[in-house]
């Protein structure tokens, strides 16, 4: 059964791994992070860590059996009960409703590891996928997503309460 848990240091390689067997995969629905994300990837995990020891973001992998990332899952800019939440899954795990159970499960994390009350979403019009596991997971469209948010492509907001997850 995979398990969804916090960024740790040691995780470098699998996510670097995750994300090198995947970038081609990911670049077709949502913006590619570009051959400087690779070059300088144990830079950027570094500052990954660091915002999150700082509480500002929040990273979570969903990790099977064998150790390998399925996905990640990110809360950012946390604020004022706030954060926006990310994800994406690798290509040989969708469709199980995999990515579905990790939001939820972050839906019920959020109030008690990070004191949020809203996790919202910013999805392009084009990744049903994404809206999918944002409705199953109690997610509400709430407002037109500007295309500079969502790498050139027009989209949608959607938010939803977890101040009261049991």
């Amino acid at each position: 059964m995979p398990e969804l848990r916090r960024l740790r240091a040691g995780d470098a390689d699998a996510v670097l791994a995750f994300e090198s067997a995947n970038r081609a995969y990911f670049a077709a629905s949502v913006s590619d992070r570009g051959d400087a994300f690779f070059a300088g990837f144990a830079d950027r995990y570094r500052a990954l860590l660091s915002e999150q020891d700082a509480g500002v973001c929040a990273f979570y992998l969903l990790v099977a059996e064998d150790g390998s990332v399925l996905g990640r899952f990110n809360l950012y800019d946390i604020r004022d009960g706030t954060a926006e939440l990310g994800y994406r899954m690798a290509q040989h795990a969708t469709g199980r409703g995999l990515a579905t159970a990790a939001v939820r499960e972050l839906c019920r994390l959020a109030p008690a590891h990070h004191g949020l009350h809203t996790l919202r979403a910013a999805v392009a019009r084009d990744n049903a996928a994404s809206q999918r596991v944002l409705a199953k997971s109690g997610f509400a469209p709430t407002a037109p997503a500007a295309p500079a948010h969502l790498g050139g492509r027009p989209g949608t907001w959607y938010e939803r309460d977890v101040s009261d997850q049991r």
